[in-house]
């Protein structure tokens, strides 16, 4: 990652610091970017503060216009984006039949559309310069449902389908396409996710004992796959999908 410039949204919360800094100890220069700019610009202190180079962003990510001005921003302040890692997402525990549409374009949003709208700019540069690597942050919701996860679920498994077409459409273009799957991860989005299921505890406890390795997930067991698609390693591995979960699912 020497000198490529790495953009990482959702840059400021769990899977999303750990990833940042990861990318910073292995040389990248890094795109922090999250809707709380505090969040986003103290990942970009710490990266700094360890002799790296990092630029913070404060951006909504549902806001198409405002992404692109971001890209834009980033690539005159780095040079050309090499890697967009989409990480950013957010999810809440609620039963489908207890959710309605307000709920829905949220989480469609957020998951979803959010996706779309960085992916389009530094797809659109990435292209014309025939290089680059995209990995996505899907779920292991998509791979296999969850409970009180279906629009989440819905869109992380959209993701997936997205990135396979852009593998396939852009594979002449030299770009790779391929999605990461966390199982349950024990970051504030989790403890957010859980405080409407009522007894958070239990909860925990039954989401350990379907992991076969016994454990949640932590923050900084994701990084090292997500370097993985986008290193040279990969240049030969698009439209794969990844999970990192501990064995809570296993998809050949």
């Amino acid at each position: 990652m020497n000198g490529k410039t790495v953009v990482i949204t959702g840059g400021g919360g769990g899977i999303g610091s750990a990833t940042c800094l990861r990318f910073a100890e292995e040389g990248a220069k890094v795109a922090v970017l999250d809707l709380n700019a505090d969040a986003a610009r103290r990942v970009a202190d710490q990266i700094k503060a360890a002799g790296g180079q990092a630029l913070a962003i404060a951006v909504d990510l549902t806001d198409f216009e405002a992404t692109g001005q971001a890209v834009a921003a980033i690539e005159d302040a780095l040079g050309p984006v090499d890697v967009l890692v989409n990480n950013a997402g957010w999810d809440i525990f609620t039963p489908f039949l207890k959710s309605g549409p307000e709920f829905w374009s949220k989480i469609i949003d957020i998951n979803l559309r959010s996706v779309l709208n960085i992916t389009h700019p530094v797809l659109e540069r990435m292209a014309a310069r025939r290089s680059g690597r995209i990995v996505s942050i899907g779920s292991d919701a998509a791979r296999g449902g969850s409970s009180g996860e279906s629009v989440y679920a819905a869109c992380k498994a959209g993701v997936i389908a997205f990135s396979k077409t852009i593998a396939r459409e852009h594979a002449r273009h030299n770009i790779t396409a391929n999605v990461v799957c966390p199982g349950v991860t024990e970051t504030a989005m989790l403890e957010a996710f859980m405080e409407p299921a009522g007894d958070k505890e239990k909860l925990r406890g039954a989401f350990t004992r379907a992991v076969p390795l016994g454990r949640l997930g932590q923050a900084e067991d994701l990084p090292g796959a997500i370097l993985f698609f986008a290193s040279d390693d990969a240049a030969f591995v698009t439209g794969q999908v990844l999970s990192v979960s501990g064995g809570l699912t296993m998809h050949g």
